[in-house]
Parts: C-alpha cells; structure tokens; sequence
C-alpha cells in the first residue's frame, strides 16, 4: 500500500522525456522527476523514494530527503505565512502548511517550531501541526527495561529534560542521568528505565547491559598509559573532576575502575590509578 509522506519502493514501469514512472500496488503510475533519478536505473529497477505532493497536488517521488515524514516530530524553520497558515521548510521543494487551526499560537516567519507531521484523512495532503500533546500518548507504551529508543529533546525542566520517545510517548531524562548538557531540538539514544502508570516513560543515557563501564574501562586505561602510567584520577577524586574528564558519573567510573582493577590491569595507589 503507498504511503504518502513517507518512503516507498516502487518499480520503474516506464520512462518519458522529462522522467520515470513508477508502478505502485494498487496500479497507480507515480513521476520521479529526471533530476532526481539516480545515474544508471532501468525499466524494472526498483527505487526507494519519498512520496509527496507537489505544488499541483499531484503525487511525485522523490530522492531527495526531507528533514521529517509523516508519523515524526521535528523542529522547522517558518518560511512565509500568508491567509491560509504558516509555510516550513521541510528540506524539500514544496513547503509544509501549518494552518492557523494547528497553531498553538500564530507563527512568525523565521521562527523555529516543534511540530508534527501528519496525513489530513479528508484531503490526503500532507500538513503539520503545533498542537504537539494531541499526538502523543494515544497508544498504550509496550517497552522492557534497557530497551534502546530515540528521544527528542524539547524542554529543560527543574528534574531534567522532557523528550519525545519514539515520536509516540513523552518520557524524561533526570539531570542525575546526564553527564553532559543536552541541547533543545537534539535526538539522543536513550534507554528505558521504567513506564510510569501515567504511560510516560523514564529514560537514561546509560546502556544497563554493562557495554558502557566496558568502554569508559577501555578510556581510562588507555589515559593511564598516555600519562606515562599513572593517573591522578582516582575514586577519592570530585564528581566534577571525574566528569571533566571522562564525562562520567562517579557511580560508573568507580565501576569501571573495579573492573580494570579485578582485571589486573591496574593498580590503586595514594591518589592515582598506576598501569600494572
């Protein structure tokens, strides 16, 4: 079934002057434009494509990436507003429409907003909305603990930073959890603590299976040999220090010493790590 608004592969059926015609399931015939055609595709050949509408509201593909597709949440630039809405910049020819009715409030050309991405049931064009709470939360979170999952960071509250998991669910990242500031509009790879009864979702940015005290392990022994074999670092050492350098909580560079030292790797000295 084609999905508009977002990727497809579709077989080359035909090709004209100007480009390819692409066959979908359901018989339909869709242009891919001769510029974004990539350099040897045959009658045939399938092509994995966006599939959008144009200025005429006729469906194109395209290779060219947008900066978000249907289903996603992301952070646009407002190109122009006229009577109908607010116009994004989505990376691609044609512009995203924000009409006034999924604004939270008006939009001002030049400004950055989150926004989500959506497919209007009634007209089948694809639109974006500000009204960002209606999307999230609808489907009941089904994650186990360790789970890795995509957050996207919208606010800097008092106890941490709030984010959108997975384009699906709010979640958050407690300032005890972090070990570096995180930046608005940024995506990071976190893990899942725990589903809070209210279906938000707790995050940290620490892989619980152990891989990351291997590799903070892998750092640290590797400073220690760079320093001539010793290191005044040790589990005496400040928070802050610790951070500064490996950017790292104390709770996981103590972890990660334990494990070089239970290795035999290293040696505890006054104040220092020494290479054994």
């Amino acid at each position: 079934m084609l999905k508009i608004g977002n990727y497809n592969t579709l077989t080359v059926a035909r090709e004209v002057d100007f480009g390819l015609y692409l066959a979908t399931d359901d018989g339909r015939e869709i242009l891919i434009p001769k510029r974004y055609v990539p350099e040897g595709t045959k009658i045939g050949d399938e092509l994995n494509v966006f599939v959008y509408n144009d200025s005429d509201d006729r469906l194109i593909a395209t290779t060219e990436a947008p900066f978000a597709e249907v289903g996603e949440f992301a952070y646009l630039q407002v190109r122009d507003v006229n009577a109908t809405g607010a116009f994004l910049d989505w990376g691609l020819p044609k512009d995203l429409l924000v009409p006034f009715s999924q604004q939270k409030a008006r939009m001002n050309r030049g400004g950055i907003y989150l926004v989500y991405v959506y497919l209007d049931d009634n007209t089948k064009r694809i639109a974006a909305s500000a009204k960002i709470d209606k999307f999230l939360g609808n489907v009941l979170p089904d994650y186990r603990h360790g789970q890795q999952v995509k957050a996207l960071v919208v606010e800097h509250t008092d106890i941490g930073y709030r984010v959108i998991v997975d384009n699906r669910h709010w979640g958050m990242i407690y300032d005890n959890e972090i070990f570096r500031p995180l930046e608005l509009e940024e995506t990071v790879t976190a893990y899942v603590k725990s589903v809070r009864d209210d279906g938000k979702i707790d995050l940290t940015l620490s892989d619980s299976t152990g891989k990351r005290v291997i590799s903070l392990s892998d750092r640290i022994l590797e400073a220690i040999k760079a320093n001539g074999g010793e290191l005044h670092i040790c589990d005496s050492s400040s928070p802050d220090e610790i951070r500064d350098a490996f950017s790292c909580s104390k709770k996981d560079f103590k972890k990660a010493v334990g494990h070089l030292y239970k290795d035999g790797k290293i040696l505890l000295g006054e104040g220092k790590l020494v290479l054994a």
